[in-house]
């Protein structure tokens, strides 16, 4: 499904409209994320210094970004011991290049793929599809959109867009379910006999990487459903796709991540399947791959380390943002128009895909409410990375635009001038107030007004309540 992100298609305006339209699916958002958030906070609330530990993760993050070219060599320099292989890809391009390449020499017409929003960011299942290797994806929830030919809508929970009787719609029209009964049990009993056929003929198998472990050379993949487990050990070769900042220097610093990693997504104390790989299968083994490797993937990382909003690698992609974010939940992820959406996304998508047309318009996609950095279990400043994005954007308007702003600023620094334009202003807005008609007397406001009333300005303004000593 090489191509299939909307980016470019619409506008951000026009996807969200779209969406704020669709009841079912706010419905939808509004249940999970309500789960999602109650689950979260129950699981802190079992913490003693909450505020403690996610400093001490946001310091650790910074400290390994910092220096983290030395941290990636030494990672590589223990998955080569291990009897592993690195792949170091510049570029999406790259590294879709050499995992086709292995999936060519080893004659892979199947591969088994764990959820990872690295494959989904470089479109690696395109690429391969057209090497001719059928890819399955082996999560539940993002076997059920690529039936439907989605994407995910969560980094998460990637059909959380989806209601069971939606998915039971999906595995009869796309998997031949045969009028299947929208019960979780028998669905899940369903999908699972379905995807264990693709495990055991599957020659390839690739996941992401939750955390990388220098000192050791590991992968640490979190699930809850065991699909990672067997896409790393049953294929004959496995591949690990890792974004390159998504490494940590010690395990106990991995323990510390892997805890804040499963309440803030989940609310679990732990995940349910928490896999270490390191290399490939040993002599001793009596299970695992024959061959291993990790493609520590670049694109556009390395400039964003460099830049101001470097911050941005803090993230664990945990998804807190997205479940707390007031956009996010009245709209969903497919709104974001990329592979990462909510606040997390609005300000990676910039800077990821800076080049596709629409991506720099996300960072106006929040309220700036500061939901998200509250949530965030590493603290990252999201609003204020959003607002640098904004004033980057700002300062590449047109000329017009620029003087518009420049005279209203110098309008309204002077009292006087503020004061008459707000008297002025006054009596025509109560006569309009609930109409549509001021919106089209302003070049460009039509599209800006959509879901928005004119207020009811106040019968008298606050000075003059003030001076009349009315309060």
């Amino acid at each position: 499904m090489s191509g299939h992100h909307t980016l470019g298609t619409a506008t951000l305006r026009e996807r969200q409209a779209s969406a704020v339209a669709d009841t079912a699916l706010r419905g939808k958002l509004a249940r999970a994320s309500e789960i999602f958030t109650t689950r979260k906070a129950g699981a802190f609330a079992l913490i003693d210094d909450v505020d403690g530990l996610r400093q001490a993760a946001r310091s650790i993050r910074s400290d390994i970004n910092s220096r983290l070219p030395s941290v990636l060599e030494r990672f590589a320099d223990n998955v080569m011991a291990a009897g592993g292989n690195i792949c170091w890809a510049k570029t999406g391009a790259e590294a879709n290049a050499y995992i086709v390449n292995v999936a060519k020499r080893i004659g892979a017409k199947t591969a088994a793929k764990g959820k990872s929003m690295a494959t989904e960011e470089i479109e690696l299942n395109g690429a391969l599809e057209a090497a001719g290797c059928e890819v399955v994806e082996t999560d539940l929830g993002e076997w059920i959109i690529q039936l439907d030919e989605q994407t995910p809508s969560h980094i998460i929970a990637p059909a959380i867009h989806l209601d069971r009787y939606d998915i039971a719609r999906i595995f009869d029209e796309r998997a031949n379910a045969g009028g299947i009964e929208p019960i979780p049990e028998v669905m899940n009993a369903f999908a699972r006999g379905r995807l264990r056929e693709k495990f055991l003929a599957a020659e390839l198998g690739v996941t992401g990487c939750n955390l990388a472990i220098a000192e050791s050379g590991s992968i640490l993949l979190v699930e809850n459903e065991g699909n990672g487990r067997m896409s790393s050990t049953l294929p004959r070769v496995h591949i690990a796709v890792m974004g390159m900042e998504r490494i940590v220097e010690t395990w106990a610093e991995a323990d510390l991540i892997v805890n804040l990693l499963a309440r803030s997504g989940t609310g679990q104390h732990i995940s349910v399947y928490t896999n270490i790989v390191t290399g490939p299968r040993r002599p001793e083994d009596v299970d695992g791959p024959e061959e291993f490797h990790v493609v520590i993937l670049d694109n556009g990382r390395s400039e964003l380390l460099a830049s101001d909003l470097h911050e941005m690698l803090d993230c664990i992609r945990c998804g807190a943002c997205l479940n707390v974010c007031p956009v996010y939940r009245q709209t969903g992820g497919h709104a974001y128009g990329w592979v990462y959406s909510g606040p997390m996304g609005a300000v990676l998508t910039p800077l990821l895909a800076g080049h596709v047309e629409g991506s720099q318009e996300l960072a106006n996609a929040s309220t700036l409410c500061g939901a998200c950095m509250d949530a965030c279990p590493v603290g990252i400043p999201l609003q204020d990375l959003l607002l640098s994005l904004r004033r980057t954007k700002a300062a590449k308007a047109g000329a017009a635009e620029k003087a518009g702003w420049r005279a209203w600023s110098a309008a309204w620094s002077h009292r006087s001038i503020y004061e008459a334009s707000v008297v002025a202003a006054t009596s025509p807005a109560r006569k309009l107030a609930g109409s549509r008609v001021a919106t089209k007397l302003v070049p460009g406001a039509g599209r800006w007004a959509l879901g928005r009333e004119l207020p009811t300005p106040a019968s008298s303004s606050f000075r003059s309540r003030w001076k009349k000593g009315d309060l």
